[in-house]
């Protein structure tokens, strides 16, 4: 759902920009105030890790192919949506400026759609569902799978709203399209959250939030990591996502090669000219890196006043 650049107006990109921006500070002055350095590891953790899983596309239907948002996980592992649009907003910056993934222009509309709207539906819609389902820990991977699935329709309505702001594709007809094929892809991001925290729940509960009790280790989820990035992300379905088949579908997909915006960067489309597989297993460890280093930087500098 990264929208490239040329697909959203000038107005629309200033306007999302102002939001998302506004937004960023809020969330670094709250999770100044909840976050604390303790769970800095855990942030560059967490943020590395959805770097890493958005590499992997997964086939939906129709030619289409879906990853994961994250905004779910990255809430709810942080215990904190604050930290989680930090998180999220680390990975689309980094995606942009390393990678070519989502337009520089188009970077405050993403992460105003991915970063704050899908962290919050996502956040808002796990703690209803869990007081609904009596609060048990159990739970927690159904409520926080319907909640994921959730944010990914409503992140994509957004998305569409700002696609027929632009004038770039009419109401009537972006809307409901963008809305079928995300429900689709948040089926698989509601399945990889429930999985996710699952596992999570069972093996680590050291990386939950919750009682507070030392992280047992850190090889386990850097291995994990540096293997989905590396290793996992050669097998991502080479079919287009859902904003890119809607795109195609609806005859503006050229509109992203006429106002591109480049940013000189040897990685860009997870690639490395001459090195073949090799280059995106390279561009995936190099991603999943800068992720967690400027995630820790971020948790770093937003500790609490008093520590």
């Amino acid at each position: 759902m990264h929208i490239p650049d040329g697909f959203v107006s000038l107005p629309v990109a200033a306007a999302t920009s102002l939001a998302s921006g506004a937004g960023l500070f809020i969330a670094c002055e709250r999770s100044q105030a909840t976050f604390g350095i303790r769970r800095a590891p855990i942030l560059g953790l967490t943020t590395a890790f959805i770097f890493a899983a958005q590499m992997i596309n997964f086939p939906v239907a129709g030619g289409t192919s879906g990853h994961l948002l994250g905004g779910a996980l990255a809430a709810i592992i942080l215990g904190s949506p604050w930290a989680g649009m930090l998180c999220i907003a680390t990975v689309l910056i980094i995606q942009a400026v390393l990678f070519a993934d989502g337009g520089i222009t188009a970077l405050g509309a993403n992460i105003l759609n991915m970063g704050i709207v899908g962290v919050w539906v996502a956040w808002g819609l796990t703690q209803t569902l869990q007081r609904l389902l009596g609060g048990s820990q159990r739970r927690l991977p159904l409520a926080a799978g319907i909640a994921a699935a959730v944010s990914v329709v409503v992140a994509a309505l957004a998305c569409a709203i700002e696609l027929a702001l632009s004038g770039t594709a009419p109401a009537s007809i972006v809307l409901p399209t963008m809305t079928g094929v995300h429900i689709l892809i948040g089926v698989g991001e509601g399945l990889i959250t429930g999985g996710v925290l699952t596992y999570l729940a069972t093996a680590r509960p050291d990386l939950l939030p919750g009682e507070e009790h030392k992280v047992r280790g850190w090889l386990v989820p850097v291995v994990s990591i540096l293997l989905i990035s590396g290793v996992l992300s050669l097998f991502a379905s080479a079919w287009p996502d859902g904003l890119e088949k809607v795109a195609e579908n609806l005859g503006f997909i050229n509109l992203a090669e006429q106002v591109r915006v480049v940013v000189p960067t040897p990685l860009a489309d997870y690639e490395i000219k001459g090195l073949g597989q090799i280059g995106t297993s390279i561009a995936g460890l190099v991603g999943s890196t800068a992720c967690f280093t400027v995630a820790f930087g971020i948790a770093k500098v937003i500790k609490p006043k008093n520590a």
